[in-house]
């Protein structure tokens, strides 16, 4: 065959079809595309046309190595699957999408705010987590905690005090008085009173209040205090987890499953016979029994209906509901404020009872009064002073540090205390025996019975309370005649006034109000006020002071005498103090301003809950009444130059875990060196040549001040050395259980006297108990004190009537009693005023002041019982030592 007739060789792409392909639709799927035969695109051969193929592999294979494929050859020359005219017949796959995730949050797919709202499923899904979460907890909780043991409840441990020497003083507060009984033995009564007072649905409920335990946890979250159950089961139960009592969330919660497996698993006669043997009903007692033997003295199988609903008033707090009282922890726990709860919550209680169908009407009408309780201190332990000091020491931790009164229950503290034995002993050896050699309540019953006495000793430099006397047995005399009594103080308040008028001065008379109280005069000792009886009381200013119904002040001095050089009766104020002149210091607290003598009072250190209203003249001659202990650390205050300690019982404590109170000092400046050093040296003259020399202890300085209130009604001695100052008070009080009034009485004629001043008993107790208490310590001498102030009133008289000389009056009594300075006979009947007299002694319609002058240490209105309503921080009626007590 010619050359010429020879079949051309196909081109790449399989065919004539291919090439035709090729040739009119480029674009077309199977079209290699350009360039992929290896030359330029649009390049030719010799001839101008394309270099062929040999076939379709060799051409698969260009492609790949020049695009790696159709697809991404066609993708790499900007065109879309299947060439660059359009899809072609078939189409490109799109990208392969992430990993999906476990929680779409923030969700894929989703711009804005969109993007950051959870899905449903979501929230769905979270909040079956949550539940599911608590549900396991709740019954890993459930299955760890244990069915409490009753008789491993109340496990207290002892307190142990310690004398301020580091011997031991007692061990109590942590004795188990506790005997459990069987539910048979227990009342129905007692049952159904607390059932009714608590827990009404207790025999129906689940033992868990749902709402009481949302309330306890939203509280604790809050940063509050935990809540006590809501239901006798979880009292029960928090009474049987003594171990852990902290304040704590976790705690709470071990506490509400405890209690869910208790409602759930414990008969609830079981958990009632739990509640009431675990449960403390104060004076020591845990469990019903003890409860019983302490108040009533009886088995609690005997207890009747208005005893039961009484014992169920001592559930809600026993300090403020023992009719014995308890003012050492609060003084508003006086026995009768907390009798007239005590009733009032029995009252409820029964009737209650009745209303729920658990007692008859017949038998309630039968429980109207309290029930007869016996003594609360029955522990011989705490017989004598000792009682009372424990108290001291456990109100001032209360009130002064992060330990409560359930934490000394609960016991185990180490208690360092500041009393000296030996002190403590002598106070009361002093106390003891003038009051067996002189009162003699069995030969003169009408004047010598009800007399008590109380007194404090403290450490000037410190402010620590050495001693105290608090009644004759605090097993027998409950309350402490060392911390609050509600006896004024009488004459022993005038160094307060003389204080303020050497700090801030008399007002100028010539002055409108506002600039007197800024322009005024220091005053002097030696400043002349007039010592006249029934002397007119004026204002700074001149007009003479009424009281709201008009009437004059007419101020009485102690015999109704007037003292200094007629016709003006000028004394100086150092001859005042040292007679103890009523109406020159009533005039001169008038100049200064009733308010500045309450304000050097509180520098001193007296409480203000216990000072009397300061809008009557006679405020100045001591119509407050602090108690010993308050009034010892007042004049502390002067023995130390000015510096104010606050009085304290405790100075460290310890549990197992260490050191968990100590007591830190903390003094204040209340008055300048040289005011306080020459109210000492006034106070002197009263000891050395006044109304105060039977306080004379020779060889050493002493200062101090007599005190007597109208109506002869208490009587006072207070003073100082450098190292120790001590206040004594003597009052007749009937504090008898039957007579709730607690009433003062006069002392005429008691110890055979015929008048009770502060120089005779106070300032006698005071001089022996000193003459002791300082013994082996070398005698210090005052600072002499540096001219002070102007002598105001200076214009002289216009003749001189000599002092009375004083005279000596003996005893007739065993037991001597201090010499007395005696300017007239005792006041008539009509000198003998009661608080806010107007009337009393002033002949014309005016008042009278209350009697306070005279050698035998002044008189000031009749005293009148405290209200107890004072919140204290410190002992003694708050003065420091004594938590709860709110006069000082």
């Amino acid at each position: 065959m010619s050359e010429h007739r020879r079949k051309p060789p196909q081109p790449q792409g399989g065919g004539r079809a291919a090439a035709r392909r090729a040739q009119s639709a480029p674009s077309g799927r199977r079209a290699a595309p350009q360039g992929t035969t290896g030359a330029a695109s649009g390049s030719q051969g010799a001839g101008g046309e394309e270099r062929p193929y040999g076939g379709r592999a060799e051409a698969r294979r260009a492609a790949q190595r020049n695009g790696g494929g159709r697809r991404r050859g066609a993708e790499a020359q900007g065109h879309g699957p299947g060439g660059p005219a359009g899809p072609g017949r078939g189409r490109g796959r799109n990208v392969a999408p992430g990993r999906k995730r476990l929680i779409d949050y923030p969700r894929a797919g989703k711009d804005g705010v969109a993007r950051w709202l959870p899905s449903w499923k979501l929230v769905t899904g979270l909040f079956i987590g949550f539940i599911g979460s608590l549900v396991a907890v709740a019954g890993v909780g459930y299955a760890l905690v244990s069915i409490p043991d009753v008789a491993k409840t109340a496990n207290a441990q002892n307190n142990v005090f310690y004398w301020s020497d580091g011997t031991p003083m007692v061990a109590t507060g942590g004795e188990v008085n506790r005997q459990i009984i069987g539910y048979a033995e227990i009342p129905k009564e007692m049952r159904y009173a607390v059932i009714s007072q608590e827990n009404k649905t207790f025999e129906t409920d689940s033992g868990v209040d749902p709402k009481g335990i949302a309330r306890a946890v939203f509280n604790m979250a809050r940063g509050g205090q935990t809540q006590g159950g809501s239901t006798i089961t979880q009292q029960y139960v928090k009474n049987a987890m003594l171990d852990d009592q902290s304040q704590t969330i976790s705690r709470k919660f071990k506490e509400i499953f405890v209690s869910i497996k208790v409602g759930a698993s414990v008969p609830k006669d079981q958990i009632m016979a739990g509640y009431l043997n675990s449960a403390y009903y104060g004076r020591g007692a845990y469990g019903i029994q003890a409860a019983s033997r302490a108040y009533f003295n009886k088995d609690a199988s005997a207890l009747n209906p208005g005893e039961c609903a009484f014992l169920a008033a001592m559930l809600k707090g026993a300090a403020y509901y023992d009719p014995a009282g308890a003012t050492f922890l609060d003084p508003a726990a006086t026995p009768e404020a907390n009798s007239r709860r005590a009733e009032a919550q029995m009252q409820d209680t029964l009737n209650k009872m009745v209303q729920y169908g658990h007692l008859s009407a017949e038998a309630r009408a039968k429980y109207t009064k309290l029930p007869k309780v016996q003594n609360p201190r029955s522990n011989s332990r705490l017989s004598g002073q000792v009682g009372y000091l424990v108290d001291l020491a456990k109100s001032y931790l209360i009130n002064n540090s992060n330990i409560t009164a359930n934490d000394l229950q609960r016991g185990g503290y180490s208690i360092r205390t500041t009393f000296d034995k030996k002190k403590v002993n002598q106070l009361e050896a002093a106390v003891k025996n003038v009051q067996k050699g002189n009162i003699k309540p069995q030969q003169r019953p009408n004047t010598d019975k009800y007399v008590q006495f109380g007194g404090a000793s403290v450490d000037p430099s410190t402010g620590a309370i050495k001693a105290i006397y608090g009644g004759d047995d605090a097993t027998k005399h409950f309350t402490n005649n060392a911390d609050q009594t509600g006896a004024q103080v009488g004459s022993t308040f005038k160094p307060f006034v003389l204080a303020a008028a050497m700090s801030w001065g008399k007002r100028n008379p010539d002055l409108g109000e506002s600039q007197a109280q800024d322009e005024r005069t220091i005053v002097s000792p030696d400043s002349l006020y007039s010592g006249q009886n029934k002397l007119k009381i004026k204002e700074y200013n001149g007009a003479f002071w009424k009281n709201e119904k008009g009437e004059e002040w007419l101020q009485t001095n102690d015999g109704g005498e007037s003292v200094g050089a007629p016709p003006n009766y000028n004394i100086d104020l150092r001859e005042a103090m040292r007679l103890s002149v009523n109406s020159a210091y009533v005039q001169l607290g008038m100049d200064v301003g009733l308010d500045k003598v309450k304000d050097a009072a509180l520098s001193a250190g007296i409480l203000k809950t216990s000072l009397a209203s300061a809008n009557y003249p006679s405020f100045s001659i001591g119509t407050s009444d602090p108690s010993a202990i308050r009034m010892a650390g007042a004049y502390a205050t002067f023995a130390a130059s000015g510096q104010q300690n606050e009085p304290f019982s405790v100075t460290k404590v310890t549990n197992r875990d260490g050191t968990v109170f100590e007591h830190k000092a903390k003094p204040k400046d209340a008055f300048t060196s040289k005011v306080a050093d020459n109210v000492t040296d006034v106070l002197r003259t009263v000891v050395d040549k006044g109304t105060g020399t039977a306080a004379q202890l020779p060889g050493r300085e002493v200062a101090g001040k007599t005190g007597t209130t109208d109506g002869n009604k208490s009587a006072w001695f207070v003073g100082y050395t450098p190292q120790l100052s001590t206040a004594i008070g003597m009052f007749r009080l009937d504090d008898n259980e039957k007579n709730k009034s607690r009433q003062f009485l006069e002392m005429y004629g008691t110890g055979g006297q015929k008048k009770i001043h502060g120089a005779s008993f106070p300032a006698e107790i005071w001089h022996d108990y000193m003459a002791q208490a300082l013994q082996g310590q070398p005698a210090k001498d005052f600072p002499t004190p540096e001219p002070i102030g102007e002598v105001v009133n200076d214009t002289p008289s216009p003749s001189v009537t000599p002092t009375p000389t004083p005279s000596v009056t003996p005893s007739p009594t065993p037991t001597p009693t201090p010499s007395q300075s005696l300017l007239s006979p005792s006041p008539s009947p009509s000198d003998s005023c009661g608080n806010f007299d107007w009337n009393c002694g002033n002949d014309n319609g005016g008042a009278n002041g209350g009697a306070d002058a005279g050698s035998t240490g002044g008189v000031t209105p009749s005293p009148t019982e405290s209200d107890g309503t004072g919140t204290t921080r410190g002992n003694g009626n708050g003065n420091g030592g004594f938590f709860g007590a709110p006069n000082g």
